[in-house]
C-alpha cells in the first residue's frame, strides 16, 4: 500500500498483481488498484480500481465534482502539486509502481503528458520553442535536432501545415483550437507513452472540436489515450472504453458503445440519459 503526500511519501511493498491484459483488449498500459484521494480532509475518490489498455482511448465520463479530473491527475502524480493533497493506492505503468520512492515526477510527466482543459501556450515563447518546451525544462534536447522534432510534432497534431512559415511567431496568438493543437504538440515533442487529455475542446467551436476528435483518431495508432469529457456524444465518437463517475467512485467501466446501449448499473443509465448531471 502506498501512502503518498507532500511531505512524507512511504511506501509499503505487498504483491503485485500479474498486468494481463482483459479479454479482447490491448494490454494494459496502466492498473489502477484501491486509489483514493483528498484535498486536505476532503476525499474526492474512493478506491477507485481500473485498468487502462495500451494503444486505446478511454474516456471519463461523469457529473461535475466526481472526480474525473482528480483521477487522470493522480496517473502522473500532478494531484500531489497541490498543497495538502494527497493520494493512497498504487497506480502501475507498464507494470511498475509510479509512486515508488525512486521515481521522478517530473521524467514521469515526460512519459505521461496532460494537455489541459483551456488551450495555456506559453505566451511570450514562439511557436517552435512553446513546441520544445518540455524537452527544454527536462534539459534533454539537443539544439541540433530542435527544428526536426518541432516539425515531427507540428505534423503529429496536425498543425504543421497552419504555421510552417510562421514558427517564430509567438505561439499565443493563433486561434483557440490551434492553441489547443500547439499545446498537443508540445506534449508530443517529448515522446510520450500517454496521453491525459482534460476536457481539451470545452473551451473549443465545433470546428476546432472536430478537428481535435480526427487527431485523437490518428493519435490512437501509437498512443495510449485518457480523455475526460462532459460531451457524452464526444465519449461515444472517440473512445474504446468508458468509466463513469459518481461522487468519488467508479460506477461503470467497459466497452464503449456497451456502456452507452445497455448499461449494467441504473446511476449510468440515468446519468447518459439526462435524469441527472
Amino acid at each position: 500500500m502506498l501512502v503518498q503526500n507532500n511531505n512524507n511519501p512511504v511506501l509499503t511493498e505487498r504483491p503485485r498483481p500479474a498486468n494481463k491484459p482483459e479479454p479482447g483488449l490491448a494490454k494494459s498500459k496502466f492498473v489502477v488498484e484501491d486509489l483514493s484521494a483528498w484535498f486536505g480532509e476532503q476525499k474526492v475518490l474512493h478506491g477507485i480500481s481500473m485498468s487502462v489498455p495500451e494503444k486505446r482511448v478511454t474516456a471519463i465520463i461523469g457529473p461535475s465534482g466526481c472526480g474525473k479530473s482528480t483521477f487522470i491527475r493522480c496517473l502522473n502524480r500532478m494531484h500531489e502539486m497541490v498543497t495538502g493533497a494527497r493520494a493512497e493506492g498504487r497506480v502501475l505503468l507498464d507494470g511498475d509502481d509510479t509512486y515508488a520512492p525512486t521515481v521522478d515526477p517530473v521524467l514521469l510527466r515526460r512519459r505521461v503528458g496532460m494537455v489541459f482543459q483551456k488551450p495555456n501556450p506559453f505566451p511570450t515563447m514562439s511557436i517552435r520553442d512553446n513546441v520544445l518546451a518540455g524537452l527544454k525544462l527536462t534539459k534533454s534536447l539537443k539544439r541540433s535536432k530542435g527544428n526536426e522534432i518541432a516539425e515531427r510534432a507540428l505534423k503529429q497534431a496536425a498543425l504543421w501545415d497552419e504555421v510552417s512559415d510562421r514558427l517564430a511567431e509567438p505561439g499565443a496568438g493563433l486561434s483557440g483550437g490551434q492553441q489547443q493543437r500547439l499545446c498537443i504538440a508540445r506534449s508530443l515533442a517529448v515522446e510520450p507513452d500517454v496521453l491525459l487529455m482534460d476536457e481539451p475542446c470545452s473551451a473549443l467551436d465545433p470546428i476546432a472540436t472536430a478537428r481535435i476528435e480526427d487527431l485523437i483518431h490518428v493519435l490512437r495508432e501509437n498512443y495510449t489515450i485518457v480523455i475526460v469529457t462532459h460531451n457524452m456524444q464526444q465519449a461515444a465518437r472517440v473512445s474504446d472504453r468508458t468509466a463513469f463517475f459518481m461522487l468519488g467512485e467508479l460506477v461503470e467501466y467497459g466497452d464503449t458503445n456497451q456502456l452507452f446501449t445497455s448499461p449494467k448499473e441504473k446511476r449510468t443509465e440515468d446519468y447518459i440519459t439526462g435524469k441527472f448531471g
